[in-house]
């Protein structure tokens, strides 16, 4: 198989799962989670970050990190905007994509 067959092979095969994305989507629900107070603290320090500064050219491990310090941050807006403090810890209802980065961001992180 040469460099091209399989790059239009990958992008069927990123159409199906897309597709598989729209069918999916408006079946599932928000998560509830508590996290513990300080990574609560952390996500929302996260949002409330000014970060203006012009992004210049990145490597692919460098755009896959700050895409997830960008999840990172939308957890925090969620977490400023519907969390309940419940002890020692925050209760909050996230979106499945938010919950699906801090997982693969766990599996990414323990494969390095």
């Amino acid at each position: 198989m040469t460099e091209q067959e399989a790059h239009a092979r990958y992008v069927d095969d990123s159409n199906v799962l897309a597709a598989i994305g729209e069918w999916i989507a408006p079946l599932v629900q928000r998560v509830s989670v508590r996290l513990p107070l300080a990574l609560a603290e952390a996500a929302v320090a996260a949002w409330n970050r000014d970060e203006t500064g012009e992004i210049g050219e990145e490597t692919p491990d460098q755009y896959a990190l700050r895409d997830r310090a960008a999840e990172l941050a939308l957890i925090g807006l969620a977490i400023s905007e519907r969390g309940q403090l419940d002890g020692d810890h925050v209760a909050v209802e996230l979106h499945p994509a938010s919950v699906a980065a801090a997982i693969l961001a766990a599996q990414s992180r323990d494969h390095q």
